[in-house]
């Protein structure tokens, strides 16, 4: 081989294994991806199998694979393992390789369907009786066999997977000691032997190995911009279409496809050239949105806003500390920018539409974390490593959490849950504290109930910046607010055709839509006839015949209303008493009733004020209140308060 340059992660690996302390590594991350092998000036693209096999391994005399769909395949060192083989046959009895004739290909006798065991169990056994006949070899300088063997799992939590030791099968606690004893025999460690288990999340396998000391857990990245550009260009090398249909250069295409893998870039770009469709900035996003939300399996939503700050109506306060905080994050002040927002206030007061114009004021993408929890032992911790290593490759990013008291988990774990809540918690609060994603990703939590979130997790260095979000009171904030509703309903409403609510009267945006929605029913009614389902006479048969009974006829009550002909529509009004739309949106303003919750949504007002973490976020009615006076009443609110 000429100068290889290898990986990052590589290179890690190979430096510990030479060093003669661990012998058994665990890949995960972006394991399914294609790794560049650079070697002199020639640059190629493998499979993570083929890159142990052709380039990591190279050296070696035995490269071993081993999944439960495949059995075992040897990429290298077959004439070894046959003949392994042939001795187990001759002192065990077996017949692995009786069926391989005298002069056949090692390598094809070794596929022959039914020939070596699938199952788990079986190929672990003759997989350690092989790693010990090395061993013993390596003692005899004089014996015949291999000197060095890699034997590599992939998909390695299908049979070594997470759960509780105690529900674990006999036979998977077997394989678990059998693949750990390869990571701790002093004599396998001496005997040039690297065992690796390749799987996308290390939680997704059992905690006896990768809690280990002597296992090696490496994480394979995803690529990077620089990367992306690197294979796009010699992905594209051999595309005639390709410039013709890319209405951006590769640069901004790799930008725009941070977050994918290599694989996924590949599907993304041929797919379009293929279909010859243009590569625009909005097929982009597109699909790279379809691409994260798969591949999250529906736990990420990848939102790319076009709002900016100036669609939110009032919160004056909160827009002036965004827009600064926007502006450092395109000047890349990383040092002068939070971990994280808490934005928290009483539902309806646009707590999502503000985080969302946020983002488009930055100009970065936002994910929204969906429920990633799952009834299976250990599944919801794989779901969120599987989204950290997503976020970590989107490069600058927001990430959104809405109604954050149900979602975060508890730091003493939940009743009922087995420790889930727990350790949720925990991986969350790790993930938010490491300052290695300070100005890259922001984590943004909104709630009405910020007491229910734990402590740990709004602490500053995790969410270090706390907005409370209030409904307005003046009658100037109203009208701005009940003036956003209708655009965002696309109503032909004027500032003039806004009525006055009573001022002293909090309102927020949801009542404020609620109104207008009801206005619209009201106006559609009176321009469009409701007409009545024609009903369809019951006929009975000519047979039998229905007579009742002479003595009792059946006569309406007086009292009943009377009913319009069957078909016939309820006539409008007359032309000249029809209402416009402002006319009936004063009408529905004048029988207002405010929600009959108020106690609760004052209680929300004031977990907001307490949490608020400057007081130029507040407004005066509340600017003053002491934290004593906040918590007298709470107390009463929630203990038989009004």
């Amino acid at each position: 081989m000429g100068k290889v340059t290898l990986p990052d992660w590589a290179q890690g690996m190979r430096e510990i294994f030479r060093a003669e302390t661990v012998s058994q590594f665990i890949l995960h991350g972006n394991v399914n991806d294609l790794v560049p092998h650079r070697e002199d000036d020639a640059l190629r693209f493998l499979t993570l199998g083929d890159y142990l096999a052709e380039v990591l391994f190279q050296p070696f005399d035995v490269v071993l694979f081993y999944d439960r769909g495949r059995g075992i395949r040897l990429a290298k060192g077959a004439d070894h393992f046959h003949a392994f083989l042939k001795v187990m046959d001759k002192f065990h009895g077996s017949r692995y390789a009786s069926d391989a004739a005298a002069g056949r290909n090692p390598d094809r006798a070794l596929d022959s369907p039914g020939l070596l065991p699938r199952s788990p169990a079986q190929a672990l056994e003759l997989i350690d009786r092989f790693l010990n006949g090395v061993v013993a070899a390596s003692r005899n300088p004089k014996a015949a066999g291999p000197r060095s063997v890699a034997v590599v799992v992939p998909f390695a939590h299908f049979i070594v997977p997470r759960g509780e030791s105690l529900y674990l099968s006999g036979e998977i606690g077997a394989n678990l000691i059998k693949i750990r004893n390869w990571a701790e025999d002093p004599a396998i460690m001496g005997a040039n032997i690297a065992t690796v288990l390749v799987s996308e999340n290390l939680l997704d396998l059992s905690a006896y190995l990768t809690d280990s000391p002597a296992s090696g857990k490496i994480q394979v990245p995803m690529p990077g911009a620089d990367d992306i550009r690197e294979y796009v260009e010699r992905l594209v090398a051999g595309e005639p279409d390709f410039a013709a249909l890319c209405e951006v250069d590769v640069p901004t295409l790799a930008a725009k496809l941070v977050g994918l893998n290599r694989v996924q870039v590949r599907n993304l770009v041929l797919r379009a050239v293929r279909n010859q469709e243009k590569l625009t900035l909005k097929y982009l996003t597109r699909l790279k949105k379809e691409t994260i939300e798969k591949e999250s399996m529906g736990r990420l939503e990848f939102i790319e806003s076009r709002r900016t700050l100036d669609d939110v109506a009032g919160h004056h306060e909160a827009k002036r500390w965004l827009r600064e905080d926007a502006q450092l994050i395109r000047r890349g002040v990383a040092n002068a920018l939070p971990m994280g927002y808490l934005i928290t206030g009483r539902i309806g007061t646009g707590k999502t539409w503000l985080v969302e114009c946020f983002a488009g004021e930055c100009g970065i993408p936002m994910v929204e974390l969906k429920n990633f929890r799952e009834k299976w032992v250990g599944a919801t911790e794989g779901n969120l490593e599987k989204i950290f290593t997503i976020l970590h490759a989107l490069g600058q990013v927001m990430v959104f959490v809405d109604e954050a008291d149900q979602a975060t988990g508890r730091r003493g774990g939940g009743e009922g849950d087995s420790g889930l809540s727990g350790r949720v918690y925990g991986m969350l609060a790790k993930e938010m504290a490491d300052t290695a994603n300070r100005g890259r990703i922001f984590w943004i939590f909104a709630t009405s109930r910020p007491d229910m979130v734990e402590v740990d997790l709004k602490r500053q260095g995790r969410l270090d910046v706390h907005i409370p979000l209030f409904p307005p009171v003046d009658p100037a904030d109203k009208r701005e607010l009940f003036l956003a509703m209708a655009r965002k309903l696309r109503l032909d409403l004027r500032p003039e055709d806004m009525p006055e609510l009573a001022s002293d009267q909090p309102v927020s945006g949801n009542e404020l839509e609620g109104l207008l929605v009801r206005t619209v029913r009201r106006h559609a009614l009176q321009s469009s006839p409701v007409v009545p389902p024609a009903s369809s006479p019951v006929v009975p048969p000519a047979s039998s015949p229905v007579v009742p009974p002479a003595s009792s006829p059946v006569v309406p009550p007086a009292s009943s209303p009377s009913v319009p002909p069957e078909g016939k529509p309820i006539a409008p009004p007359p032309a000249g008493s029809m209402k416009s739309l402002a006319e009936i949106l004063r009408d529905e303003v004048a029988g207002f009733r405010p929600s009959a919750h108020t106690a609760r949504l004052e209680m929300m007002d004031l977990l907001a004020v307490k949490e608020c973490t400057d007081d130029r976020f507040l407004p005066p009615r509340f600017r003053e209140l002491s934290p004593e006076e906040i918590d007298r009443r709470l107390a009463a609110l929630t203990f038989g308060g009004r």
